[in-house]
């Protein structure tokens, strides 16, 4: 079963975020220019960005919900593989790492695994303020970081499933326009996920969604 949120491990959701932030930085800009690393290879904009990308690795049966609905648009076979590998085998009870929602929908606090991230020089974490609060934050990472996270890969078995996701979960995000605000109204889209009182632990939709594959599986296998 999954971890129960605000159990988790803060150099395991390091790695993961480190993961994480390999496959989804872009290039810097000229605005970053002058606040950016000296060593840094690119940025995740915005903490909302990273918190949405990191729900959609964390939780195995809302990416391949997603996947189908892809799928219902496009009738790309590939995308209801995809999700057929998920939802067929145990991985949305193994993998699911269980967040909470707040005003802004699935959050976990990042200073923790941030931090390890940041002493060890992998990432960097820029802020950008006002005289009230902080506007936005701004997520470096290193050449040694990126090193790092691609040896990760190749040295740990059990990491290459986290890198072969991250993936996946990179690219069904630049479909919605990969940026924080386009990601939190997908989201918000599922009625469980929205049904989820505040503060409270984001429910598992792996039941539902393997029904709306098996609902699928005979009209793709139907020929044309």
């Amino acid at each position: 079963m999954g971890t129960t949120a605000g159990d988790g491990d803060p150099f395991f959701d390091a790695v993961r975020l480190l993961l994480l932030l390999d496959a989804a930085v872009t290039d810097i800009d000229l605005r970053e220019a002058n606040t950016a690393p000296a060593t840094a290879v690119g940025v995740v904009r915005t903490q909302t960005l990273l918190q949405k990308l990191d729900f959609w690795l964390r939780y195995p049966d809302y990416l391949a919900d997603e996947l189908l609905t892809e799928y219902e648009k496009s009738g790309e076979p590939v995308l209801l593989r995809l999700a057929a590998q998920i939802l067929d085998s145990d991985e949305p009870e193994l993998r699911q790492i269980p967040m909470l929602r707040f005003k802004f929908g699935a959050y976990e606090p990042l200073d923790m695994p941030m931090s390890v991230l940041s002493v060890a020089g992998l990432a960097v974490v820029r802020s950008s303020r006002t005289d009230q609060r902080v506007r936005h934050y701004d997520y470096f990472l290193t050449t040694r970081g990126r090193q790092t996270a691609r040896s990760c890969v190749e040295d740990f078995p059990n990491l290459a499933w986290y890198g072969k996701r991250t993936k996946l979960v990179v690219a069904l995000a630049q479909g919605t326009g990969m940026t924080g605000t386009a990601l939190r109204k997908r989201q918000y889209l599922q009625r469980d996920y929205a049904g989820t009182g505040l503060n409270e632990e984001i429910a598992s939709i792996a039941e539902r969604a393997r029904q709306r594959l098996a609902e699928m599986k005979p009209n793709a296998a139907a020929p044309a």
